[in-house]
């Protein structure tokens, strides 16, 4: 079987290609696009028409990669700044017309269980008791799990495009921007720190986005020129990182080994966040996989055959 999966994301459109069966896939092509629909709209929860015509072009790229690889089954998936718009089914009437494809949006609950099976698919079963954490444009899902289960979920809107349009940051980023930042994230997911230190979780999985940027930067490779299924990151090269993020300019950022184009503004609230995850459940593990949402999807697929 072969399907095209798409991650209509708040940053990025992410295109996922596979030929699988119920036990063994084996990926065809990957790549993603800027969208930005998590423009300076996003706080009034609209997509711009700017938003939407990058989006149509985006996908029109993705339709030529998708028809030479004759790939029949497309599935498009949007998430938060998708669900939370107001004016949501311009978007999704406008993509139907050009491109045929029907667009699922999934609620935050969902969206964090096909992120959950992502890493499944990844590692096939977590050990020891894990944070699984996505950091998004629109939303963040934090999922506590253990082999093969969920132990507790929750997706937040405090996703970063959110975050740098809701907060003035300075360049580089102050001292007490970043206290009113971790003010911010305790309120907003205190929820999730509790359930960690209650259930004695201090292992982290990564997903995706900012993690990769993060291990790009450790590993000194270009973005998207390693893919990884996993590889842990050493909380001494974690902080490392930190470091040279929270001290740099938006200038120095774009001139970094490993920097995505996407994250040059977003990785420094996203380094904050989870640094903040860190001290306030007791991390000691960090795992960086690749593996999220799209992958997510490819696994029900396989597990329905």
């Amino acid at each position: 079987m072969k399907t095209a999966i798409i991650d209509l994301g708040t940053n990025t459109c992410n295109l996922l290609i596979a030929d699988y069966s119920a036990d063994e896939f084996n990926i065809l092509h990957q790549s993603k696009q800027l969208i930005r629909m998590g423009d300076i709209k996003i706080k009034d929860n609209l997509i711009s028409n700017e938003a939407v015509e990058r989006v149509l072009a985006v996908l029109e790229v993705q339709q030529k990669q998708i028809k030479f690889i004759e790939t029949g089954n497309v599935k498009i998936i949007a998430t938060s700044s998708v669900r939370a718009a107001k004016n949501k089914e311009t978007l999704v009437e406008a993509i139907k017309k050009a491109t045929g494809y029907p667009v699922e949006i999934v609620s935050g609950e969902r969206e964090a269980e096909l992120i959950f099976k992502g890493v499944l698919l990844a590692l096939d079963s977590i050990e020891p008791k894990s944070v699984i954490l996505d950091i998004g444009g629109g939303s963040n899902e934090l999922i506590l799990a253990h082999k093969k289960e969920i132990l507790w979920k929750e997706s937040q809107p405090t996703g970063m495009a959110r975050i740098i349009n809701k907060f003035a940051l300075s360049d580089p980023i102050k001292p007490r921007e970043i206290q009113i930042l971790q003010h911010y994230f305790t309120a907003r997911h205190q929820a999730a720190f509790q359930q960690c230190k209650t259930r004695a979780v201090n292992a982290l999985i990564g997903c995706s986005g900012s993690f990769d940027t993060i291990a790009d930067i450790i590993d000194q490779v270009n973005p998207d020129e390693k893919q990884r299924q996993f590889q842990e990151i050493p909380l001494s090269d974690f902080y490392k990182v930190h470091s040279l993020l929270i001290n740099s300019t938006r200038e120095q950022r774009t001139k970094m080994k490993g920097m995505d184009k996407v994250r040059i503004d977003l990785i420094v609230p996203a380094i904050v966040f989870i640094d903040h995850l860190i001290k306030q459940a007791g991390i000691v593990s960090i795992l960086q996989t690749g593996f999220s949402l799209r992958e997510g999807a490819l696994y029900e697929m396989m597990k329905s055959l």
